[in-house]
């Protein structure tokens, strides 16, 4: 999914930044350690995409004792890739 996909999948419009306002912090968390199939999401944010969309974006790789599942369920992250 790409960075732009992936504000559009968090349900949330472009707003208008003529203001100064905050950026609506996510957390995505990644269902295994970083790698080519999460290029996309590293690519959006080193793009600066989702700053375009007003989000700040916490990308946190996962491993093989994280379950993103649990993570989400337990308020840990607010997007996962599993």
């Amino acid at each position: 999914m790409g960075g732009l996909a992936l504000a559009a999948g968090f349900g949330m419009a472009s707003a208008s930044m003529s203001g100064a306002q905050a950026a609506d912090e996510v957390t995505l968390q990644l269902k295994w350690v970083t790698q080519a199939q999460f290029g996309g999401y590293y690519v959006a944010k080193d793009k600066g995409f989702y700053d375009e969309e007003g989000l700040d974006v916490t990308i946190k790789p996962g491993d093989p004792d994280i379950a993103p599942p649990q993570v989400i369920a337990g308020g840990g992250a607010d997007v996962i890739v599993d």
